[in-house]
């Protein structure tokens, strides 16, 4: 099995989407619907890599980034946000809030796996 990834996306059609490519691709794929079972999930599986939905209810990705940037255990894991935010300083405000990368949405199917590839190869992932 590949690298550990959780997407954070409370859309159940974009997990479902996202779940398919990255089996495909041998990647471990946890999920969480909301921003305190993706915190919860991330300190419990310490994943590889976290893609986060920046349109959260409740508790958006934004500030979801900030308080994970803020658990030690958390703070070195990359977190890319994937995000329908595609105007003019979406991707810096992104970045801004801790994020390590950045996705537009809607994905780009064929391009996603090799672009979680080089976000984890960036992070110095090296596999099992």
């Amino acid at each position: 099995m590949g690298a550990k990834i959780l997407y954070i996306e409370d859309n159940p059609g974009n997990r479902m989407l996202v779940r398919r490519i990255l089996l495909v691709e041998d990647y471990e794929v946890l999920e969480a619907e909301d921003g305190p079972t993706g915190i919860e999930m991330a300190l419990r599986e310490k994943p590889d890599l976290i893609l986060m939905d920046m349109n959260l209810p409740d508790l958006d990705g934004y500030e979801l980034t900030r308080r994970m940037r803020a658990i030690p255990e958390l703070s070195g894991i990359p977190i890319i946000a994937m995000t329908a935010n595609v105007m003019q300083g979406d991707r810096e405000k992104t970045l801004a809030a801790g994020c390590n990368g950045y996705i537009p949405k809607p994905i780009d199917v064929d391009e996603l796996p090799h672009q979680i590839a080089r976000f984890l190869k960036a992070s110095g992932y090296k596999g099992d």
